[in-house]
């Protein structure tokens, strides 16, 4: 019984596989991701919550900086204390030097491919770094521990460094010890990197954005240990949660923003400026003036040759940047976010002004406030934005942001709309991943899409008159029309995307997915309440993608693993085609009700198998014979179906059987718009799910009371379909290229 039971069971196993072979109408798509995703443990629990277990390191500074504003030196001295909070022994640290991306033989410029053209403009020529003159990265003068003052031994590997401790750092365990250092600042306009100097000729002053200015600590977490990934300029960065102390030493006239919190303002201000910003403390409907252009131009001549340091201080943030001028007008304006009251602050040059002054510090109230109510509550008490050239980048509380109207204060529809936009996108980055700390070096979508997902949201609230197609899954349609072999899934390591594609890959497609999960997937009410489950469990701690993809469905009730296989971990486009349409009313007689000597007539769904393909509404509906239901020989059927009432309901209504492909290969929810004889419209949608069994092509059959004169598919795009003239009914024609040509 045993071996026939089995000979069975094998025999049937191999008829199913050989019948999948031949069937070409499933892939997989709609199979679970349990084998894809990490195996959940009690680090990381199988809801994408945090594990009962769950642990992770911290890193606390106390960083002494000065900045030259005549040779651009930066130098610094900096203690380290490691928490080694992981259930393991360690026996070296890992450190980040990311100033050294930018050091003669660097590996970003020895693994970049580039070739030669007959033009090509001179800031894009394929040279190293060294193209200007600039001799880049970290001089490491000393590391010693705190305690005894003794050498220790290190080795740097391009961007990282390795620390060898004098002794195994236990689990519980603490190590303090100083690092000393220096580096020459660069010019950002001339090497396009996240931090630097722009320096103004008109006045002969500086504005500096110092990011990635002091070596920091790699993360080591329970997923992969040690993450110490070459920095290669793309992929951005992975971070350790901790306190700091930081003093800034610069010119006296200078005003400095920075992560944290000021303290010592009146060593640094004058009774005016103090006066200001405690009343921007207090004041929630216009921004405060802290320091004025009139007094920033006189700054801008004057210059003071004294120094003043700045000291600020911020709490369980993942990084510091700083930004320092003689040229900053400063302004800010209290947010109420419930109970916290966190300053929103803008630093900008003349230069900047009139959309900055106007602007500026409004779209980081607007930010605070939307990204709040869809995740948490913004949690720490300042956030900055500062004015660069171009461009954009995020830290802790401070973001360098672009946007500059014209020499004469004049400035374009587009220029407003960058500015803002990018003034939002890098507020917001904030939530994500500064608070939300993912690993940026892996999986630039964690931050950068669901970043772009909220900064949309955030414009489709407080701008109505700013476009939004950007990050939508309409905007996103042309990108996914696009040829495949250049494409990488969105599941990809953040270098290894082409550089024309990572936009798109890891900007605009993960929003335009989300949008979609909200819109049309999931709805407004229920993703919003998953989304939010996701940034509160992982808030001030290390998500991974997993723990995304499960606390989304753990929140939900929905199975998303067809929705993440499809649109995460493939190029797959959207591209339903409306193949084909027919209209059935059900015959108002029925002679053969004993369903005996039934002939089919012209009439009959039968013969209209038969018939060519219509094209539209015009030969009228089909008519169909609905018989009685016959006994399967159980009595299963017997007086149970009433068959008349099924005819009555039928009766006078119109069945519209619709035939849809999937002819893009990633599945999708189907959006309906019928049209009626009246003019009157209905939309109506259809779940995913209906391709599970057949992912290729569908049938589907709907009853309507009135007469339909036009179907659509995704009237308005929200699915991203790539063609949208295969989605209608009846079909239009299509314009040959001679015809096109006459109408020009």
């Amino acid at each position: 019984m045993y071996l026939m039971k089995n000979s069975i069971t094998l025999l049937f196993i191999l008829f199913s596989l050989s019948l999948m072979a031949q069937d070409k109408k499933w892939s997989g798509k709609f199979e679970q991701l349990d084998q894809v995703l990490p195996t959940p443990n009690s680090y990381r629990s199988a809801s994408g919550a945090p594990g009962s277990n769950y642990w992770q390191q911290r890193a606390d500074y106390d960083i002494d900086v000065e900045l030259n504003d005549e040779t651009q030196l930066i130098t610094g001295k900096e203690t380290i204390t490691y928490f080694n909070n992981a259930p393991e022994v360690m026996k070296y640290l890992w450190l980040q030097l990311d100033q050294n991306n930018l050091s003669n033989g660097n590996m970003t410029d020895k693994t970049e491919t580039n070739s030669v053209r007959d033009s090509v403009p001179a800031k894009w020529f394929p040279l190293s770094s060294d193209t200007y003159g600039y001799e880049g990265g970290f001089k490491i003068k000393s590391i010693k521990d705190a305690a005894t003052g003794k050498d220790l031994p290190f080795l740097v590997n391009y961007t990282m460094l390795r620390v060898d401790l004098p002794m195994p750092l236990k689990s519980g365990d603490k190590y303090s010890f100083k690092v000393e250092w220096s580096y020459t600042e660069k010019d950002r306009l001339k090497f396009s990197e996240r931090g630097g100097y722009e320096y103004f000729p008109e006045d002969g002053n500086y504005l500096y954005t110092e990011a990635q200015w002091f070596p920091r600590m790699c993360v080591f977490d329970d997923y992969e240990g040690w993450q110490n990934k070459q920095f290669l300029g793309q992929g951005e960065f992975a971070l350790t949660f901790g306190n700091y102390k930081v003093r800034i030493t610069v010119p006296s006239d200078h005003i400095v923003g920075a992560t944290g919190v000021l303290q010592n303002p009146k060593a640094v201000l004058t009774p005016q400026q103090i006066e200001r910003f405690e009343l921007a403390k207090k004041t929630f409907d216009k921004p405060v003036l802290i320091v004025s252009e009139e007094e920033v131009r006189k700054k801008e001549k004057e210059r003071s040759s004294k120094k003043s340091t700045w000291e600020f201080y911020a709490e369980n943030v993942r990084d510091f940047a700083f930004a320092t001028s003689r040229k900053f007008i400063w302004d800010a304006i209290a947010v109420k976010v419930n109970d916290k009251t966190p300053l929103a602050q803008s630093l900008y040059p003349k230069e900047g002004n009139p959309l900055w002054g106007k602007e500026s510090t409004m779209a980081i109230k607007n930010t605070l406030e939307v990204y709040s109510s869809r995740t948490l509550d913004y949690p720490y008490p300042t956030a900055y934005s500062v004015h660069i050239a171009n461009q954009g980048m995020e830290y802790p509380m401070i973001c360098f942001n672009g946007g500059r109207p014209k020499p004469d204060g004049t400035y374009s529809q587009r220029t407003y709309e960058g500015m803002v936009g990018v003034i939002i996108h890098e507020v917001g980055h904030n939530f994500f991943p500064m608070i939300v700390n993912s690993d940026e070096r892996q999986w630039s979508w964690m931050d950068e899409g669901l970043n772009s997902f909220l900064e949309r949201e955030t414009k489709r609230e407080r701008y109505p008159n700013v476009n939004i197609s950007w990050g939508s899954p309409k905007g996103l349609a042309g990108y996914m029309r696009g040829d495949k072999n250049k494409m990488r899934p969105i599941m990809w390591d953040s270098d290894n995307i082409p550089g024309g594609d990572f936009g798109p890959n890891a900007y605009g497609k993960p929003a335009a997915a989300l949008t979609l999960l909200r819109e049309t997937v999931m709805g407004p009410e229920l993703f919003d309440k998953a989304f939010k489950e996701y940034a509160q469990r992982w808030a001030f701690k290390q998500p991974k993608p997993a723990d995304f993809f499960r606390s989304m469905e753990d929140a939900s009730a929905v199975d998303l693993d067809w929705f993440w296989r499809g649109w995460f971990y493939t190029v797959d486009n959207v591209d339903i085609e409306l193949s084909d349409v027919k209209w059935f009313k059900v015959k108002s007689e029925q002679k053969d009700v004993e369903n005996k000597n039934v002939k089919t007539t012209s009439g009959d769904l039968a013969s209209n198998k038969s018939k060519d393909k219509a094209t539209d509404f015009s030969q009228g509906p089909q008519e169909i014979t609905i018989l009685n239901t016959p006994d399967n020989g159980y009595g299963e059927f017997k007086n149970k179906i009433n068959d008349a009432g099924v005819r009555q309901k039928l009766e006078g209504k119109n069945m519209y059987e619709l035939t849809l492909k999937n002819k893009g290969g990633l599945v999708s929810p189907i959006i309906i718009e019928w049209t009626f004889a009246d003019g009157t419209k209905e939309v109506e949608k259809i779940p995913a799910e209906i391709w599970r069994v057949n992912e290729n092509e569908v049938k589907k059959v709907f009853l309507k009371e009135k007469e339909v004169t036009n179907v659509v598919i995704d009237p308005n795009n929200d699915t991203a379909d790539t063609n949208q003239a295969d989605n209608v009914f009846p079909k239009k024609p299509v314009e040959n290229k001679f015809d096109q040509l006459k109408k020009n």
